[in-house]
């Protein structure tokens, strides 16, 4: 993991960046397509290991823009937020939204392993559903699998804010 610049937000501990993967339920990938930014939200399935190295598995058409641009350009990025809360403040400024998220890059490879694809999938089914699933060969073959192999990611969370006492609110 990446350190961040306002420290006393990010989050380090695996367990909470672990809840963070499970109660998200569509990640923003963001890919380059040449010189022009392309964003697109889609649920994923992930694994996590003992040393918190992350991987994203993503499904999708067999064709399209996106595997077009990833084919050109493989590096990657992913942002995930879950708990948002919008909070008012006294004055313009003090608005806000409380959260908890993880970002991180990494490089997109196109699964071609049949094998790995049933894999893949049955863990993207397991993160979204909490359900056991198996596929077949025959139903791999209609879909593209990403792996995203994640080099950094942070995790944050930006909490609610205390209530301020009546004397600083009159500021």
């Amino acid at each position: 993991m990446k350190g961040m610049t306002r420290r006393e937000l990010e989050i380090t501990d695996r367990n909470e960046i672990i809840e963070i993967l499970d109660k998200c339920s569509y990640l923003h990938l963001g890919l380059c397509d040449g010189d022009e930014p392309y964003v697109v939200p889609m649920n994923y399935g992930y694994t996590m290991d003992e040393n918190g190295t992350l991987v994203f598995y993503l499904h999708g058409a067999t064709q399209g823009r996106k595997l077009d641009v990833m084919r050109r350009n493989p590096k990657v990025f992913v942002e995930m937020e879950c708990d948002t809360q919008p909070f008012a403040g006294d004055v313009a400024c003090r608005y806000g939204l409380a959260y908890r998220s993880l970002m991180g890059r990494g490089t997109a490879v196109l699964v071609d392993d049949p094998e790995e694809k049933m894999r893949a999938l049955s863990i993207l089914m397991k993160t979204q559903t909490g359900g056991d699933f198996t596929f077949t060969e025959k139903l791999v073959k209609v879909v593209s699998i990403i792996r995203i192999e994640i080099s950094e990611y942070t995790a944050k969370r930006r909490p609610m804010p205390k209530p301020r006492p009546a004397a600083e609110n009159a500021e």
